[in-house]
């Protein structure tokens, strides 16, 4: 306002004769002064320049440490499951082998005996042909002699009929009795040859056991080359497969979030009675705090116990313990879990008697008799298996839990990458809009006194951008980046 006045006053009387004055003095000064304004615009709109554009390299380089270090760590928490993974199906193909082929030279032996037996059937079976008797030729030479209608010869020939009759119906006989022989010998063949088949289907189905173990550990071995090479297609694969896992235990955790709900909606009441309703612990009920600890205490030692099964692997410390001591562990834990299902059993089952209590009083104070239902017991018994179960059930909240922490790591990195990135393009782009701004103030600042310019460029107008060469001239050297 005093510098609006004193524009005004500058001719008393006459206050547009004196804003004029002074806006030809402004004009004119800010003429002589062109030089120097656009140096300290420029230099000004350079130096947040520079700035915006160190932050930006900054962060990229940020950006691409925090890569590397993501990608180190989702390979080496891919190369750890896999290693897992590896072990398991060892310790498999060890149980395979222990279980089915430990009694693999016995299997043999019976094979050899068996294949034994039917070889010396098979040789008893064979079927040899009857040899024709040596008085075929002397038959078949008296034959050719002439009977000439002689009755002894015709006596010898009648003879020598039945002779030789009674010969074939004994070798048809023997044949018969031979052949017999030979069936039963293939008949008890039958039992050693299905003995044998199943043997054999039994060692086949363990060997395709052996063989689809073998392939397994095949398939996870070139996954674990892959990524000891680290190659971009297994980081593109362990990246989303940890986003998966991630969204999916932490779907599996909300569900167990409502459990624990439920199980402290089944013990905050009857606590209540135990500590106390009046009771406050930092504005908290104390029945609150009650409940919410005896949940905490069965989730902890859930998680011990599934630790030291070798289910999960949150507590190096529990998996370097001896064999020993990690059963005294799981005895332990599972012990506790058992006298918290035991306690919540109970608490359950007071609950219920409580509310029916309550129940009870609300109808006397309304003037209502109150009528026990006829199946009560129902919703007790359920309330108590509830009790005693969801303590057992909350012991696998430990398996989400730890893909969801070893996940969450990569799912973090990737979203800090991503912010880094954003925010150095966004540096980028703000550096370059700054130097925008230096030139836009710089032309704003020749419109102001475009007049002064006019006259110039029609005076000398060879030197009409003399002014400007002198600011371009006078720009100071920037880094190698600044173009």
């Amino acid at each position: 306002m005093e510098s609006i006045n004193f524009m005004t006053s500058l001719i008393p009387g006459q206050p547009g004769l004196s804003i004029v004055i002074s806006i030809l003095i402004i004009i004119t000064l800010m003429y002589f002064a062109r030089e120097q304004a656009h140096q300290m615009f420029m230099i000004f709109a350079r130096s947040l320049r520079n700035m915006l554009k160190m932050s930006a390299v900054s962060l990229k380089k940020a950006e691409e440490n925090l890569k590397l270090r993501n990608r180190e760590v989702l390979l080496s928490n891919g190369r750890d499951q896999l290693e897992r993974y590896v072990e398991q199906e060892f310790q498999r193909v060890e149980t395979l082998v222990n279980r089915d082929l430990a009694g693999y030279p016995s299997l043999q032996r019976d094979l050899r005996e068996q294949i034994t037996l039917i070889n010396e059937d098979y040789v008893q079976s064979n079927e040899v042909p009857p040899q024709p008797p040596e008085w075929i030729k002397a038959v078949d030479t008296i034959a050719k002699i002439p009977s000439e209608g002689s009755p002894v010869v015709a006596k010898i020939l009648n003879d020598i009929y039945n002779t030789l009759k009674k010969a074939l119906d004994k070798n048809v006989f023997e044949y018969r009795k031979s052949s017999k022989n030979r069936h039963e010998l293939l008949k008890k063949m039958l039992p050693y040859w299905r003995s044998l088949n199943t043997t054999l289907e039994s060692v086949e189905e363990k060997i395709s056991g052996l063989e689809g173990r073998s392939q397994a550990i095949d398939k996870h071995m070139q996954e674990y080359e892959s990524i000891l090479a680290k190659t971009d297609y297994a980081e593109r694969t362990l990246s989303s497969s940890s986003l998966t896992q991630f969204f999916i235990s932490g779907l599996v955790l909300c569900i167990s979030f409502v459990g624990m709900y439920v199980n402290f909606q089944l013990v905050a009441l009857p606590m209540s009675e135990m500590v106390g309703a009046g009771s406050y612990v930092g504005g908290v009920k104390a029945s609150d705090v009650a409940a919410l600890f005896i949940i905490a205490i069965e989730v902890i030692l859930g998680l011990f116990l599934m630790e030291a099964v070798g289910v999960t692997r949150l507590f190096p410390v529990i998996s370097a313990l001896d064999d020993k001591k990690i059963k005294a562990i799981v005895v332990a834990t599972f012990s506790f879990l058992l006298i918290f299902a035991c306690i919540e059993a109970s608490l359950a089952y007071m609950r219920d008697l409580l509310a029916a209590d309550r129940e009870a009083l609300t109808q006397v104070l309304a003037g209502v008799t109150s009528e026990e239902p006829e199946f009560r017991w129902i919703p007790s018994v359920g309330q108590m298996v509830m009790g005693f179960i969801l303590p057992f059930v909350l012991t696998f909240v430990a398996i989400p839990l730890e893909t969801f922490i070893h996940s969450s790591r990569t799912v973090l990195g990737i979203f800090f990458v991503s912010t880094l990135r954003f925010l150095s393009i966004g540096f980028r782009l703000s550096a370059n809009f700054i130097l925008g701004i230096g030139k836009f103030l710089t032309s704003v600042y020749d419109l102001i006194i475009f007049l002064p310019l006019r006259i110039e460029a029609v005076i000398v107008p060879k030197d009409s951008d003399h002014s400007f060469q002198e600011v371009k001239s006078t720009r100071p050297k920037t880094a190698k980046g600044d173009k």
